[in-house]
C-alpha cells in the first residue's frame, strides 16, 4: 500500500490518498480524505470511484486522458472518463487546473512509489 500526501499551496487544497495494489499492480482499493476547494474534492471523489479495481495500464491511460481533458482544447473528451468529463471546464482557468490535477498527481506518485509514503505538490519545492 502507498500513502500519498498532496498539496496545492496556491489554493490551500490538501489530499491524503491511500492506494492498495493487487498482485498484478492494479488498484485493488483507493481512498482519500482531504480539504480544499470544490474542484479538488470533486476531482478526488470522481477519480477514486473511477480508478478502483482498474489495472495499472487502465489507470495510466485515464491519468493521461484526464490531464488532456483539463489542459487541452478538445471537443472529443474520452468516453472512458465518463462522469469525469464534468471537469472539462476548468481548462479555462489555469489555477483551477492545479486543483483538478492534485489527486491525479497523487495517484501518479503512488504508481511510481509502489509502497510506503510519499508527498506531491502542484508547486515546485
Amino acid at each position: 500500500a502507498v500513502l500519498v500526501h498532496g498539496d496545492n499551496p496556491a489554493c490551500g487544497d490538501e489530499i491524503h490518498l491511500a492506494v492498495k495494489f493487487d498482485g498484478d499492480g492494479g488498484l485493488e482499493d483507493i481512498k482519500f480524505t482531504g480539504r480544499g476547494c470544490a474542484i479538488s474534492q470533486a476531482s478526488a471523489s470522481l477519480m477514486t470511484m473511477k480508478l478502483k479495481k482498474k489495472s495499472r495500464a487502465e489507470v495510466v491511460d485515464m491519468l493521461r486522458a484526464f490531464h488532456d481533458l483539463v489542459t487541452e482544447e478538445t471537443r472529443d473528451a474520452s468516453k472512458a472518463l465518463g462522469d469525469l468529463r464534468v471537469m472539462q471546464g476548468v481548462r479555462k482557468f489555469p489555477q483551477r487546473v492545479k486543483c483538478a490535477m492534485l489527486p491525479w498527481r497523487a495517484v501518479e506518485q503512488a504508481l511510481e512509489q509502489g509502497a510506503g509514503e510519499a508527498t506531491v505538490s502542484t508547486e515546485p519545492r
